[in-house]
């Protein structure tokens, strides 16, 4: 799609078939755009692009007045993420929180040896990831989704392992895909968290992928409530908290409904996060400087 000052407006699509249900389009964090006009002339006018298909739309930084006046109708609430702004060495070290600072020295202290490889097929960290999702009942993308990741983008899918006396006590997978890069995966052994491995782990990660050329590292959902501990642990390496604008979805049956929705159903646009979060002080809307590239 073209702007009037003729820059291009690009996002991803992924289309599924749901049988009976026919095709649906999912765009995911995109388009990527500079400034909110930009988001605005999107709403206007994708519809010459996707036709009457429905829409799955998963936005960043759109006020839901926006969103249910263009006809989109709200399936689930804004998640927040943590974003880690990526910078030298001594910048990044300055920002961490004091407690995870002191636990990063720790463990510097134990000696652990860090390695970095790509992913294989094999890697012990699919398997730890699919029985921890088992045991503590969460759902995430099943290992597949990073094979095939690593194998589409070669060179692509960075992990990094701790070792100490010879044994591999933690490891972490991340994969690059632009300026950003996602910490995708993570798993450490008792004695991995007894030497506080994981923050061992993403330190290097950090300056490692600072030194690619990497402007951003995507936490993942901050989720407070079911995760507290992962949660404080991503925000004390300095990450902000970025709220997203939730799901929605646009269909033509549903589109005249959505325009007249009242905006305390679709929700106001305002952050709700927990307290604790919230009291960190580093929770905002997006701003232009905030939202990294997802060109190379």
């Amino acid at each position: 799609m073209q702007l009037p000052d003729g820059r291009a407006l690009q996002w991803h699509v992924q289309s599924r078939n749901f049988g009976p249900f026919g095709t649906v389009d999912l765009v995911s964090r995109g388009p990527v755009t500079h400034t909110p006009s930009d988001w605005r002339f999107w709403l206007q006018h994708w519809r010459a692009f996707h036709g009457t298909t429905p829409l799955l739309l998963n936005p960043l930084g759109l006020a839901a007045e926006d969103l249910t006046a263009a006809g989109f109708w709200p399936l689930m609430s804004a998640a927040h993420l943590g974003i880690l702004h990526l910078a030298d060495r001594d910048s990044m070290r300055m920002k961490l929180h004091q407690k995870w600072r002191n636990r990063l020295v720790r463990s510097e202290g134990h000696g652990a040896r860090v390695t970095t490889c790509e992913l294989s097929d094999y890697h012990w960290i699919l398997s730890a990831e699919k029985a921890q999702a088992k045991a503590q009942g969460y759902r995430g993308l099943p290992p597949g989704f990073s094979l095939a990741f690593a194998k589409a983008n070669p060179g692509k899918s960075l992990i990094l392992e701790a070792q100490h006396s010879g044994d591999v006590i933690a490891a972490i997978l991340i994969l690059r895909h632009g300026k950003m890069a996602t910490w995708q995966i993570g798993h450490s052994t008792p004695k991995g968290r007894q030497l506080n491995a994981m923050n061992l782990l993403l330190w290097h990660a950090m300056v490692t992928l600072n030194d690619l050329g990497h402007s951003h590292l995507d936490l993942g959902i901050l989720n407070d409530d079911d995760a507290p501990g992962l949660t404080h642990f991503k925000l004390g390496t300095g990450a902000t908290a970025q709220r997203q604008s939730g799901t929605w979805l646009h269909m033509n049956v549903l589109a005249p409904l959505a325009r007249r929705l009242p905006l305390w159903m679709a929700g106001s646009g305002k952050i709700e996060v927990s307290a604790s979060i919230a009291s960190s002080g580093i929770l905002r809307h997006p701003d232009e400087a905030d939202i990294p590239s997802l060109r190379n």
